[in-house]
C-alpha cells in the first residue's frame, strides 16, 4: 500500500496545536472558489508515493520535538481521500505515542470510523452551514460533508471548526452568526477560527493554466476579521 503526498512541512504552527509535521496528501474532490491549492486537486498529480511504514519512520525524526501539545496532522488536498492508508499511518503514529489531528473538508469515500478510531483532533473546514451556499463555493451539495460531521460526533473527536472569510461571499454578520449557532449545535466543539481570505493562489493557477474564480476579490484585512470575531462571542 502507498499514499501519494504533495508536500511535507516538518516544523508546523497553524495546523493544530504545538509543532506538529503536516502531510499534504495528493487528491481534493472539491472545486472551493478560494482554494489557494490547486497543485492538490489531481489525484494522480505530481506527488511522492510512500509506504505507511516508510512516512511514519520520517516522522518519528521529529518526534522529539513535539512535546506535549505536539504531534502530526494529515491535510491535504483532501486525506480521507486515501482511506486505507490513512488509517494505516494513522494507527502507527498512535502505536508509536504521537499525537494524530486530520485537517479536512469532510469529504471522503464514507465509513468514517475506521479512521477516525485514531484521530485525537478533527480540524474540520466549514465551506458553508446551508447546502445552497456550500454548492455555490465548492460545486458539490453538503451531503458528504453532513456524513463525516455526524461520524464525527457519534465517535466524540474533539473537533475545531474553521471557515475561510470571503468578502463579497461570507464577510457579514449574519454569516458568521449562523457559524456561532452551528457551532453550538455540536457537543465536541473546542474551538471556532476565523481564517481571512488571502490571494496567495493567483500564481499558482496561471502557472496551472486555471481561471482564478476571485480574480478582483481583495483580501480580508485584519480589520474586518477582529470585528467579524466580536460576533463569536
Amino acid at each position: 500500500m502507498k499514499g501519494r503526498i504533495n508536500s511535507i512541512e516538518t516544523m508546523g504552527t497553524l495546523d493544530g496545536p504545538g509543532i506538529r509535521y503536516v502531510v499534504f496528501m495528493q487528491g481534493c474532490s472539491l472545486r472551493c472558489k478560494y482554494c489557494h491549492n490547486p497543485e492538490t486537486w489531481d489525484a494522480t498529480g505530481t506527488s511522492t508515493e510512500f509506504t505507511p511504514e516508510e512516512l511514519v519512520s520520517q516522522i518519528l525524526k521529529y518526534k522529539n520535538y513535539f512535546g506535549e501539545d505536539g504531534g502530526v496532522t494529515f491535510s491535504g488536498g483532501e486525506p480521507l481521500l486515501q482511506p486505507e492508508f490513512l488509517q494505516q499511518c494513522l494507527k502507527l503514529c498512535k502505536d508509536n505515542g504521537i499525537n494524530t489531528c486530520i485537517d479536512t473538508a469532510g469529504v471522503g469515500f464514507g465509513n468514517y470510523q475506521p479512521i477516525l478510531q485514531y484521530v485525537d483532533l478533527v480540524i474540520l473546514d466549514i465551506k458553508a452551514v446551508e447546502n445552497d451556499e456550500y454548492l455555490t463555493i465548492t460545486g458539490k451539495t453538503n451531503l458528504q460533508f453532513t456524513e463525516f460531521l455526524n461520524a464525527v460526533k457519534e465517535n466524540n473527536n474533539k473537533l475545531w471548526l474553521r471557515q475561510v472569510i470571503v468578502p463579497g461571499i461570507n464577510n457579514t454578520k449574519e454569516h458568521i452568526v449562523k457559524l456561532k449557532n452551528f457551532a453550538s449545535s455540536l457537543n465536541n466543539v473546542e474551538k471556532v477560527e476565523l481564517l481571512p481570505y488571502k490571494s496567495i493562489g493567483v500564481t499558482k493557477y496561471k502557472s496551472l493554466n486555471i481561471d482564478y474564480p476571485l480574480q478582483n476579490v481583495k483580501e480580508l484585512s485584519q480589520e474586518e476579521l477582529d470585528y467579524l470575531n466580536t460576533f463569536l462571542i
